[in-house]
Order: C-alpha cells, then structure tokens, then sequence
C-alpha cells in the first residue's frame, strides 16, 4: 500500500510540478556553472546505495570546499540556491527518485556513505530498515534545527513504527512546519 502510495503521489507531483521543476533548472543554470541537478551517492534501504537528485543549490565544487554540513551564511550557497533550499524546492527532483523505488515519501532522510561513521552498527542498520524518505519525523517536526541526536532519535522511532497512517501525519506535519520555520 505505502508503495502504491508512493507511486501515484510522486507521479501526480512530477506532473503538477514539471513546469516549476523546470523553471528553476533554467533559473539555477543561468546563476551560477554548472548542471542544473545535483547528482550525490547516498545510502537507501538495506543499506543499498543509490543516486540522489536535487537542484542544485551550491557552487559546483562545494564538497571540496567543505564538508556535507552547510553553515548559516554558507559562501557555497549560490543566490538561486538559497531560495530553493529556504523553500525546499531543491527537494523536488526527488519525486523521481520515490518513482523508481529507491526512496519513499515519508522516511529518514538519505544519508552519505561518510556519514556512518557518526552512527553505532546497530543504530546505521535499524535506521537503514526502512526506505529513505523526501521527509522524516525529523525534518516535519525540527525543520533543519536538529541536532544529530535529536534527528537519530527521530529516525530510529520512525524506522520502529513505520506505517501508512504515521506517514499521512508526518506529511501533513511537513507542510505545516514548511511554512512556519525557517531553515539554513
């Protein structure tokens, strides 16, 4: 069912979406080099890894300018991608990638191969249980104000009570939170 779900909003978005998805692929393509997507290996269900789409919001060479935490003020962030990543517009791509199945709706965020380093064995395998999501329990009820811990302790009690009803809440959540934080 989750699947299913997945499918046919993802879709639906990728078509409602299209125009607005394409707009700031122009817009970021005229701001600043470099494709319009952003490309990255990240790591999905079972530990699989998978590549991730995004608009790109940073300078083309940003990961060998700094590390995959972005800072208030980020000199990497270009003036496009500020305003996609205040808005989460750089998300939007990632609709696709719910369509082919290696992420879900709803589900922790993806991490990068790097990043199981800051996790016990145990707790990089339970939260791995699941697929990765364009929005988790951590991002609908923290934004980006997280702490590590915090946004762990959120993806781990998602990963142990994954169900259909939790992710139309956490959806809903999402869209709330969307529009009264704001985010780095």
């Amino acid at each position: 069912m989750k699947r299913a779900f997945d499918i046919v909003i993802s879709g639906a978005a990728i078509i409602a979406l299209g125009p607005l998805i394409l707009a700031l692929m122009a817009w970021i393509k005229l701001d600043s080099p470099g494709p319009a997507l952003f490309r990255q290996t990240r790591i999905g269900r079972g530990g699989i890894p998978f590549e991730i789409l995004k608009l790109r919001s940073m300078v083309t060479d940003a990961e060998m300018q700094g590390g995959y935490v972005t800072q208030v003020a980020d000199p990497r962030i270009t003036r496009a991608g500020a305003l996609v990543r205040r808005t989460s517009l750089d998300e939007l791509p990632q609709f696709f990638n719910v369509l082919r199945g290696d992420m879900s709706l709803v589900g922790p965020r993806p991490d990068t191969p790097m990043q199981e380093s800051n996790y016990a064995s145990q707790d990089w395998q339970n939260r791995h249980q699941v697929r990765p999501g364009i929005t988790g329990l951590a991002q609908a009820r923290l934004r980006s104000s997280a702490t590590k811990e915090q946004r762990l302790s959120l993806d781990l009690e998602y990963a142990a009570d994954a169900t259909m009803r939790r992710d139309i809440i956490i959806l809903f959540e999402t869209v709330r939170t969307l529009f009264t934080r704001e985010t780095v």
